[in-house]
């Protein structure tokens, strides 16, 4: 097991650092369908959040955005590592965007994934709609539930075993629906509308037009935020693009990370 400063991660390939922040699971293995692509060309470092998967349980009270980026500086800090890129889903990517205001250094390049400068209406009521399975329900109705917000209805009725199967992993690591609920309110009250404008690390906002949990526009509103975000859009994928078409997936971040 590899752990820095409280947080669990694994190494895959050789080259310039790339560090994956995953969404509201946290777990690095949420990554696996891009590891083999990316760790050709990569020195890739896959960490689970703290407080889920194999990290440090016990996370700040309340805890924020700032709180998870400061874990990124600490993982860097760990594995000595000056400088990265970095991609991040949904709350990694937000994640990401917070590191590159308080430690722009620290990066290189950032790709955020159906990510966010303010968290959208839409996904506010998507996550209320969770909470309420999550208190009617317990951690498996939510778990059952998570699918039709993350992947096109098409893709979840071609893969019914494959996440019957994760949905029994993701029960027997499921962070905690007190911790859980901490980290949902961090991410309903993240507002970069002030300062985005104002971050000159190189960033590639990449977004699924299909994605039913974050709008595709909120993509399109952090790269008309700010010149140094450039935008690609997926025409399909869903919230979970990375999983349901890796090859597009992994091609566009290739591409932006050598360009």
């Amino acid at each position: 097991m590899a752990e820095a400063n409280g947080l669990y991660y694994e190494e895959h390939g050789s080259g310039p650092p790339l560090i994956l922040s995953a969404g509201l699971g946290g777990s690095g293995g949420y990554w696996a369908p891009n590891l083999t692509a990316l760790a050709e060309h990569r020195r890739v470092i896959a960490y689970d959040h703290r407080g889920t998967g194999r990290s440090d349980p016990a996370i700040p009270n309340p805890t924020s955005i700032d709180d998870m980026a400061r874990d990124v500086i600490a993982l860097m800090d760990g594995v000595d590592i000056d400088r990265a890129d970095l991609m991040g889903h949904a709350l990694g990517g937000i994640i990401g965007l917070a590191l590159a205001r308080l430690a722009p250094e620290r990066l290189n390049k950032l790709v955020v994934i159906n990510g966010w400068a303010k968290t959208e209406p839409f996904t506010l009521r998507c996550f209320d709609a969770r909470l309420h399975i999550l208190n009617a329900g317990g951690p498996q109705a939510y778990l059952q539930a998570q699918p039709i917000f993350l992947f096109p209805a098409a893709w979840i009725a071609k893969n019914g075993d494959r996440l019957a199967r994760e949905t029994e992993v993701h029960a027997a690591h499921f962070q905690g629906e007190v911790k859980l609920m901490k980290r949902i309110a961090a991410i309903e009250t993240f507002d970069a509308s002030e300062w985005i404008g104002s971050l000159t690390t190189p960033t590639l906002a990449l977004a699924s037009r299909d994605d039913m949990l974050v709008p595709y526009t909120a993509s399109e509103n952090l790269a008309a935020a700010n010149d140094n975000i450039s935008l690609s859009l997926m025409p399909w994928g869903g919230h979970a693009c990375n999983v349901t078409d890796p090859d597009t997936f992994n091609r566009i971040v290739l591409d932006f990370l050598r360009s």
